[in-house]
């Protein structure tokens, strides 16, 4: 899938990645979470931070 190769997720991208309702999602970035920044109106997750909360959560860290 092309959008596995993009730096930088929306939130509905980052929803899909992790098997997650985009609800969810979006409440998760807003309370800060899941690493974000605004860009405007609209939240953007780098691909970067998003797998290192991965690695971490992989080694029990909560969230």
């Amino acid at each position: 899938m092309a959008d596995e190769t993009k730096e930088i997720m929306t939130v509905s991208q980052v929803a899909e990645y992790l098997q997650l309702s985009e609800m969810t999602t979006y409440k998760l970035v807003q309370e800060g979470k899941i690493p974000a920044f605004k860009i405007g109106r609209h939240w953007r997750v780098k691909r970067d931070d998003l797998n290192e909360l991965i690695e971490r959560l992989k080694k029990g860290e909560r969230i």
